[in-house]
């Protein structure tokens, strides 16, 4: 029998504010610049500030407050209109902070005009999407993880079932695998495919192209994909019936897909000249953190719009001509307000990560790569009292530069083992040891991998002979064979 129920549920929406400032903190500083400019082209009464005259944190957080109360005590009904610009007509200037700025610190600057990634753009086109923010992190490492060409080639299963120890997560491979279909559709098509048969397929059916001959070419994939390879079209025409010319017409439509959608116009982080976000300086006994964000203008409130209709600052009710002007000023208003408040948002954040990595990884800025601690985003997630997602998003595409060199932040997170001394040890660390195992490794006779194996087992690192492969390939050092000699 049919009946009807009711069903309560709670989800969580984000808040335009909020998108706008999640939004933010995934720029690195280059990035942020440009929207800066952006956002001052398109609202009138969002300006940079010219004078060096700078209010404290406080101050703004207090005024700002104040501003928003200005409105006439009037009824209800009549509140929304009524608008006293004279609140705004002060001196006081919503302005962007550059609190704990060292103004003797070298000026950074690109040689070249910043590009974004694939990868970055990726994760700006994977927030476009109506995820959680559990999903949106499961897909960010998936972007992270894809290789130059753009495939995702970790296995699915020690995927999902590391993200789900390291980031706190009860993900089913079902799930992770929606998420990884949902990649490959951004742009460009086929990213995140496993390996180039799904590549070419991805496109074939997302991709506008003739129907009829999409149609062989995506049967030809499908289900002579051997043939395909190994060039054996006499099998493929004879099994469907094709005419040498359809063939070709086929063959020439396959030949436009992008066997490596990683690859192309989008420029990888190594055609960047890096511009450190941060920067980490010892001063006597003291180390400064400090957010590398000087070349960033500072922001206020443009009064001149406000001034237009200064006669009336002294009525209580705006003139009906002049309200489409007032809600026009107060909109933007608001959104210059969001805007400088989100900057600043982004800011503190910012800060907090980079103090508690410092701290958590203190001995890497003395030592280098060899003190380098496991660390995961969880840990920085419950120090500072942030949701993992929102670490994952801070940290992606921002450097830091310390006295042991320029690092990306996410070099800072990797899963460990325990040694057989006790000791924690890092994946990272554990990469530095492979590598200079093989830089000192005989000429004539390179290691294979089972032998890296036994000479880290020796040192009491328990590691598994395709866990040192993985790490070699992730590291583009060749196998022994191709080693020999060099």
């Amino acid at each position: 029998m049919l009946g009807i129920k009711q069903k309560i549920t709670q989800e969580q929406r984000l808040t335009p504010q909020q998108i706008q400032y999640q939004q933010l903190l995934l720029m690195n500083n280059l990035s942020l610049e440009e929207k800066i400019q952006e956002e001052i082209e398109l609202n009138p009464l969002l300006e940079e500030q010219k004078d060096s005259a700078q209010d404290t944190n406080e101050d703004y957080e207090s005024r700002a407050e104040e501003e928003l109360k200005s409105e006439f005590e009037e009824d209800k009904s009549s509140k929304a209109d009524d608008f006293d610009y004279e609140d705004y007509m002060n001196d006081f200037e919503y302005e962007f902070i550059k609190s704990n700025r060292n103004p003797d610190l070298e000026n950074f600057t690109p040689i070249a005009k910043y590009k974004s990634s694939l990868k970055e753009n990726l994760i700006d086109q994977l927030h476009m999407l109506d995820l959680t923010d559990d999903e949106l992190l499961i897909g960010e490492l998936i972007i992270e993880s894809l290789d130059e060409g753009g495939y995702f080639v970790e296995d699915l299963n020690e995927f999902t079932q590391r993200i789900n120890f390291s980031q706190n997560l009860n993900f089913t491979e079902t799930q992770v695998e929606k998420i990884i279909k949902q990649i490959q559709l951004l742009e460009p098509i086929g990213n995140a495919s496993r390996n180039l048969q799904e590549c070419l397929l991805v496109q074939l059916k997302n991709c506008n192209y003739d129907e009829y001959y999409s149609f062989l070419a995506e049967k030809i994939i499908t289900n002579y994909y051997n043939d395909f390879v190994n060039k054996k079209y006499s099998n493929i025409t004879k099994e469907l019936e094709l005419t040498e010319e359809t063939l070709k017409k086929t063959l020439e439509l396959i030949q436009k897909l992008n066997p490596k959608p990683g690859e192309g116009n989008i420029s990888s982080e190594e055609a960047n000249q890096i511009t450190p976000d941060f920067i980490i300086e010892k001063l006597e006994k003291e180390y400064i953190i400090t957010l590398n964000d000087k070349n960033l203008p500072s922001l206020t409130i443009n009064e001149s719009y406000l001034e237009m209709i200064e006669q009336n600052k002294h009525k209580k009710k705006i003139a009906p001509s002049l309200k489409e002007t007032h809600k026009f000023l107060r909109e933007k208003f608001e959104s210059a307000r969001w805007f400088i408040e989100a900057i600043n948002q982004r800011r503190d954040t910012l800060l907090k990560i980079m103090r508690s990595i410092f701290e958590r990884q203190f001995q890497f800025f003395i030592d280098g790569p060899k003190a380098l601690k496991p660390m995961i985003y969880k840990d920085i997630a419950d120090e500072i009292g942030m949701d993992i997602s929102t670490i994952s998003r801070a940290v992606n595409n921002k450097y830091v530069q310390s006295s042991v060199g320029i690092h990306e932040l996410k070099y800072f997170f990797s899963e460990g083992l325990t040694t057989d001394s006790g000791d924690d040890i890092s994946n990272t660390k554990i990469k530095e040891l492979i590598k200079d195992i093989i830089k000192n490794e005989p000429a004539k006779s390179p290691y294979s991998d089972d032998k890296i194996a036994e000479i880290l087992q020796a040192r009491g690192i328990h590691i598994a002979r395709r866990t040192v492969t993985k790490y070699r390939e992730q590291l583009k050092i060749p196998i022994a064979r191709f080693r020999k000699n060099i």
